[in-house]
């Protein structure tokens, strides 16, 4: 649990309307760390359907925001995605406005937020939201205690295109860090039609193998995902998987059997204690959230999360370079990848019909 905190809250202004949303959910859900002060969009009626559901004045212009304001999430496309949300985030840090903002953020634009959080005296954050959601922090605490017991082996991931940027973010704590990196010239598709492209390289120098839909459908951008991600790392002990964003996290270990003196699997008896264990176990997230939760409580808690890591570093100069050179690392990752994968192929399929999970479940009940 979160101590209460001490002093005032912070100020915070929510930059944007559309998933901008989840971050207003966020501020609403930490009332002892943060107070919403007020929505800086462009003036829609959604927008001001938002401040009056929300008892809090609509700005139209950084210049029209009160001295009083602490932090800004400005959760506004950047440069790397066709919007003036880079711009934003410079012209807040620039009135010393602390800035939280959301990914992605294309390198050039994030140095160029931390010389303005220089200038301003403020400190600046991209936020990749997915690395601070609950079963993503289960699956890196497991994945920290590995490596200091084993080194790793392998990674195995796979994801949409939308999701490579915290995608990555993920796999470079999963590892201990993203330098050096390595990707391969060319993707392979293993044919014409085959939805995900296959990459492979290294991140940490551990061996990688990337598995990316990058599809997308030109008016439906959010949807048509056949997986959001997952993550495999293996490791001498066994394979630790993150099976979805929202868990659960699966521990299986590698099955190793002794041999007796004919060369034969022993497979009960003395010596053969080690196959007592379960061959997977669920380390967390055994139920995992409808996406229904995911919406209101799962994303909301990640950027609750991000929000405090960003109002410690306020104070701590040392943080805030720490950050700054793991943003330009991931941004400077992400470059990478894209640039090998290109451009995303345009689908245009059909909204995909829901498979009740009731029939999954006596298809497999039916087997006995």
């Amino acid at each position: 649990m979160t101590p209460p905190r001490l002093g005032p809250t912070r100020r915070v202004v929510v930059v944007g309307t559309a998933f901008g949303r989840i971050y207003l959910d966020a501020v609403a859900s930490a009332p002892d760390r943060f107070s919403l002060a007020g929505i800086l969009a462009r003036g829609s009626d959604y927008s001001r359907h938002c401040a009056r559901e929300r008892r809090v004045p609509l700005y139209c212009t950084v210049e029209a925001l009160p001295d009083d304001i602490d932090i800004a999430c400005v959760v506004v496309r950047s440069g790397a995605t066709g919007g003036a949300g880079a711009d934003l985030a410079q012209a807040l840090l620039g009135r010393g406005i602390h800035v939280l903002q959301e990914h992605p953020v294309h390198v050039t634009e994030i140095t160029a937020c931390l010389q303005a959080a220089r200038q301003g005296d403020a400190a600046y954050a991209v936020d990749t939201l997915h690395p601070n959601i609950r079963a993503v922090r289960q699956f890196l605490a497991a994945a920290a205690h590995l490596r200091r017991h084993h080194p790793p082996r392998f990674l195995d991931a796979a994801c949409n295109s939308q999701l490579a940027y915290p995608l990555l973010d993920i796999l470079g704590r999963t590892v201990g860090g993203l330098r050096p990196w390595t990707f391969a010239d060319a993707p392979l598709r293993p044919s014409p039609d085959a939805p995900f492209l296959i990459l492979t390289g290294t991140l940490g120098s551990v061996p990688l193998t990337l598995r990316v839909q990058n599809q997308v459908h030109p008016d439906d951008p959010d949807n048509h995902s056949f997986v959001l991600y997952r993550v495999a790392l293996g490791c001498d002990a066994g394979v630790l998987t993150l099976a979805d964003i929202q868990g659960p996290v699966l521990w299986t270990p590698r099955l190793h059997a002794p041999r007796d003196a004919t060369g034969r699997l022993r497979m009960r008896g003395d010596g053969t204690e080690r196959l007592s264990v379960s061959s997977t176990t669920i380390l967390a997230g055994g139920e995992p959230g409808s996406f229904h939760w995911m919406f209101a409580r799962t994303w909301p808690d990640a950027v609750a999360t991000s929000l405090r890591d960003l109002d410690r570093a306020i104070n701590d100069p040392a943080a805030r370079r720490r950050e700054g050179q793991w943003a330009l690392d991931v941004s400077m990752a992400w470059r990478d990848l894209t640039g090998r994968l290109g451009m995303p192929e345009m689908i245009h399929p059909e909204e995909p019909a829901p498979l009740p999970v009731e029939e999954l479940i006596r298809a497999v009940h039916a087997v006995g």
